[in-house]
């Protein structure tokens, strides 16, 4: 299992990413929330010689197939070869109103995407015609002028985010990896991810090794119960905000958590000032136990094995929950 990790900021990416190639990390991860990912991978490939770098996610109902395809060529050839271009959908509130784009039934247009940035792409790199005709996209004109020049690495890996069973069977189909949303467990994984992309695997006569499973978890961990305490509750509170959305109750019911799905979203709904720290005290202690990994520094390592060993082959730990890189230290040790 590789150990990734994630940047937060253009601003110190290139030697934030150095710095953890140098401690270990197999590859770095930037993802669009309030931020371009692109511009933040770009500073860390230029910055870095080893590590994988990668948007999870950027959202690809907000571009074009074409606008898309140059960035990610791009990037491929500034990283030399060690782009991977992660695409998620968003949910329909944010594709329509803010980023007022088209919106329908997000599986079947993003196995059309996919297949628009293929044909882009072949277009470029084996000159083949682009004739790409869909439903969503249209892509037919390409003249040298706009032809990027052929590189050493050819296109990127696209690795698909997934939480339902239909995406989820798309990324064995088509992808070349998954993007495993944070809020997941183990039995989830188990039990509902990785038999829907099997099935998508299977569908499409590729094996189980054409498609890299990722997986941003949460770790609670810190040098001392302070560290800890605040790195609990930081945890706590993200659980609490996916669990209060409907999209993400299938987690939660496989469990026997509906109830503590209907609570979290009653809860935001209101205008409460305090409904967030209200929702974060009813994560217990063993709902944070089964979405996060809860150790010392130096059993991190060997706990994260036991729950995703032969369950996804990339892990990193979710941006933002307070816990500082020489903490983890061990864990890159532990899994090197």
């Amino acid at each position: 299992m590789l150990l990734d990790a994630s940047l937060t900021s253009a601003d110190d990416a290139a030697t934030t990413a150095r710095d953890l190639e140098e401690r270990g990390y197999a590859g770095v991860w930037a993802s669009e929330v309030a931020q371009d990912p692109f511009l933040v991978l770009h500073a860390a490939a230029l910055g870095t010689s080893r590590v994988s770098v990668g948007s999870a996610i950027a959202v690809a109902f907000a571009r074009s197939p074409m606008t898309l395809a140059y960035t990610a060529y791009d990037l491929q050839r500034y990283s030399r070869g060690r782009f991977i271009l992660g695409l998620g959908t968003q949910i329909q509130a944010h594709v329509e109103r803010r980023f007022s784009m088209p919106w329908s039934a997000p599986a079947a247009r993003m196995r059309e995407y996919l297949g628009a940035l293929r044909a882009i792409w072949a277009s470029w790199t084996d000159g083949a015609p682009l004739r790409f005709r869909g439903e969503h996209y249209r892509h037919t004109l390409m003249t040298p002028m706009f032809t990027p020049a052929v590189h050493a690495w050819g296109p990127p890996p696209v690795h698909l985010a997934a939480v339902g069973p239909l995406m989820t069977r798309l990324a064995g189909e088509a992808a070349d990896g998954l993007l495993a949303h944070s809020f997941t467990t183990a039995r989830y994984l188990r039990e509902r991810t990785l038999p829907a992309l099997q099935e998508g695997l299977d569908a499409a006569g590729r094996d189980r090794s054409a498609v890299q499973v990722s997986l941003p978890g949460f770790v609670v961990t810190g040098r001392d119960d302070a560290e800890r305490a605040r790195a609990a509750d930081a945890v706590r509170a993200q659980i609490a905000f996916y669990g209060s959305t409907p999209a993400y109750r299938p987690v939660l019911e496989l469990h026997g958590w509906g109830a503590l799905g209907d609570e979290l979203h009653a809860l935001s709904t209101t205008r409460d000032a305090g409904r967030w720290q209200a929702m974060a005290r009813l994560v217990d202690d063993e709902v944070l136990g089964t979405f996060a990994v809860v150790a010392e520094p130096d059993a991190v390592g060997p706990a994260l094995l036991e729950r995703y060993d032969g369950l996804v082959d990339r892990f990193s730990v979710y941006p933002g929950t307070g816990v500082p890189l020489e903490v983890l230290d061990p864990v890159v040790r532990a899994l090197a």
